[in-house]
């Protein structure tokens, strides 16, 4: 059994709430390994690059928000924190440098306002997915919020759940424009459309076992299953219990849903899934999704007669205390004071009136957190990086835009967007496997001095023609990337990469660049 197996027999994660307020008495040292371990489930994440202080991951189911509940994460960073906070690619936040004596009046004021950290680490069904704008766009298929909000209710502080052999990841969505990367999940329900003899109907196939992290991007595997709105719920709930009780607890690496459907194969996972729904279900429909990607970041239409919303770039998620409240005020003067946390960083403030557009446009917040932003940044994406996470090998954030202004330099504005994800480590936070191009951080010594650099990757994607990443060059070091990018990035083309995939051959190592100048 492993370490974290173990501490799950002795005591259920959830079950550490009730030593919160004690440890908040007697100091973070004095909390055990396995209660440090536990405290994940409630979304408190002890970091070694900062001893004595815990990251918080607040759960925003869909990425559906208002402005009071950021004013509250504000005036918490900024009280209790470092002012620094951070979008995540699960449409979540994340509080930085958290002292453990504070965590009770922190959890109060969140709870104050309706949110919470509860199941947003370790062994959970993590936060629930869905297109940033669901319900606005009128390019969408579904709505998927009512099945966002059953599956969160129905897992949330519910011990039938929190012991899983792994984290399992969840994104339903009836948008048709890939704004989620819906092949990196355990479950996924994708827009599709089915029609057998009784007219056309709407809902959703369902994909399983997704991944990225260790092993690298494994493409969620269709489940030839149809569901409908009222048959979602349902279903996941099979699938989920399917992967606790037959899911392999050995060897955590090998432990998401990917191994087990290896292991049976997607006819019995479909047989058990069905069995315990107690009905056949429909084969697969059509999938309703484009080719193209879109991540919402702009001005666009809603739905809604006469309104807007507006993606502002958040430049690699990460954003300061009154920045943030800066934005929360915009929502509430030019709109209702709804946003939205989309996948690609971006902060959505919706229903804009026509009346109120131009007005919005001329705020100079609008320049610094940018609608229309340059090619290379709109596409940018980080995870936290080693200022703030021990897995991390290099810092991601502050490099992911010093390379994207040297490149920005380099080349101009004349570019087309293109996606540039960071991670700074295996686990893939990043999701720099479904990407234009990924880079993965590295350390590698250089005329024996050990430096940062990065693997670079090249054509993964999501949707419904999903690619693995090829990777191209490996241990390039990060002061040498905007020359070695300079030469791929205006010549990049999806379509070329996966033409040349059967032909690709062994990554160049750094060793074997063209010299700068000949970059």
């Amino acid at each position: 059994m492993n370490k974290i197996e173990a501490i799950k027999t002795e005591r259920d994660g959830l079950a550490v709430k009730e030593m919160i307020a004690q440890y908040a008495k007697t100091g973070w040292e004095s909390i055990p390994e396995e209660d440090i371990q536990r405290l994940k489930w409630y979304g408190l994440f002890l970091r070694n690059p900062t001893p004595g202080f815990f990251m918080i991951r607040v759960r925003i189911p869909g990425g559906k928000t208002s402005s009071y509940q950021l004013q509250a994460l504000a005036d918490i960073a900024r009280i209790y924190g470092n002012g620094v906070l951070d979008l995540t690619t699960r449409q979540q936040i994340q509080l930085r440098q958290i002292t453990i004596e504070n965590v009770p009046a922190v959890f109060a004021k969140m709870d104050e306002v309706g949110l919470t950290s509860l199941q947003t680490g370790m062994d959970n069904v993590r936060n629930v997915m869905t297109c940033p704008v669901a319900g606005l766009s009128p390019n969408e298929i579904s709505d998927a919020t009512p099945i966002v909000q059953a599956i969160n209710e129905e897992i949330l502080g519910n011990p039938a759940y929190s012991n899983l052999p792994r984290k399992f990841n969840v994104a339903v969505t009836g948008c048709p424009d890939n704004c989620i990367h819906m092949e990196t999940q355990d479950l996924a329900l994708v827009p599709a459309t089915h029609g057998d003899g009784q007219g056309r109907r709407l809902g959703y196939n369902v994909l399983v076992g997704g991944k990225l992290g260790s092993g690298g991007y494994r493409i969620a595997t269709p489940l030839d299953i149809f569901v409908t709105e009222s048959e979602a719920l349902a279903v996941s709930r099979a699938i989920i219990a399917i992967f606790r009780e037959h899911g392999s607890r050995e060897n955590r690496t090998q432990a998401r849903l990917a191994f087990l459907l290896e292991e049976w194969g997607e006819s019995r996972v479909r047989e058990e899934v069905e069995a315990r729904v107690g009905k056949k279900l429909s084969l697969a429909g059509v999938d309703a999704r484009k080719a193209v990607e879109k991540s919402h970041i702009g001005i666009y239409r809603q739905k809604q007669p006469h309104l807007n919303y507006v993606g502002l770039k958040v430049l690699v998620g990460r954003i300061t205390h009154d920045d943030l409240t800066r934005i929360a005020a915009l929502a509430e003067k030019y709109g209702t004071g709804e946003i939205r946390i989309s996948p690609a960083q971006t902060l959505i403030i919706t229903n804009v009136s026509d009346r109120k557009i131009g007005d919005l446009d001329r705020e100079p917040l609008v320049k610094q957190f940018a609608y229309n932003p340059a090619p290379l940044y709109q596409g940018l994406v980080s995870c936290v990086g080693s200022d703030y996470c021990n897995l991390a090998v290099i810092e991601t954030k502050s490099r992911a835009v010093e390379t994207a202004k040297a490149l920005e330099a380099r080349l101009g504005t004349t570019l087309k967007p293109i996606t540039m994800h960071w991670s700074g480590c295996p686990a893939a936070c990043g999701n720099h496997l479904v990407a234009d191009i990924g880079l993965l951080g590295k350390k590698v010594k250089v005329e024996g001095k050990v430096v940062d650099a990065v693997d670079i990757y090249v054509g993964g994607r999501s949707g419904p023609d999903p690619k693995l990443a090829v990777k191209i060059m490996e241990d390039v070091p990060c002061e040498r990337l905007p020359m070695v990018l300079e030469g791929l990035v205006p010549y990049h083309a999806r379509e070329k990469i996966h033409r040349v995939r059967g032909g690709a051959k062994k990554p160049v190592p750094s060793n074997q660049l063209p010299t700068a100048t000949a970059v």
